[in-house]
């Protein structure tokens, strides 16, 4: 990961700390780019067990080895999983929808939170470090308003 990449995962675990977002698990696809934006954003969490490696979030993998990896994680609450783009998407869309024909785009370092309770699953938010950092820079600015000095 780069100096983006790593600012990026920082900044999504804020937004979960601030969330009180704490993971039962963290599942990775086993590529090194993804396995570090799981360990950081699970150490800015508080997640301190060993991350799970799934070749179900590899860029090669099936939506039926996916869905067989969300039945298997369903006893768990809270589940971080990080995968690739274009698959992830695609694996996003087959959670909401029974036919998996929901078209989503997921630009790099989203999160986003879907309840699996029972599926097609309840998309509850999906956010992007775009987001997240136009939300902090407004939160930063200093909060009196500008005032003119005659």
């Amino acid at each position: 990961i780069d100096k983006e990449g790593k600012q990026q995962c920082i900044l999504v675990g804020s937004f979960l700390n601030a969330l009180n977002v704490q993971f039962d698990r963290v599942v990775s696809s086993p590529l090194k780019r993804a396995l570090q934006t799981a360990s950081l954003v699970g150490t800015e969490t508080g997640y301190d067990s060993k991350i799970e490696i799934s070749d179900a979030l590899a860029p090669d993998a099936s939506v039926q080895k996916f869905q067989e990896l969300v039945r298997n994680l369903m006893k768990y609450e809270n589940v971080l999983v990080v995968g690739h783009n274009p698959n992830l998407a695609v694996f996003f869309g087959s959670l909401l929808s029974p036919s998996g024909r929901i078209n989503t785009r997921l630009r790099k370092g989203a999160v986003a939170r879907i309840d699996c309770t029972r599926l097609p699953g309840t998309l509850h938010w999906l956010v992007d470090p775009r987001i997240l950092r136009g939300i902090y820079a407004k939160a930063t600015k200093r909060s009196r308003p500008k005032t003119s000095r005659k």
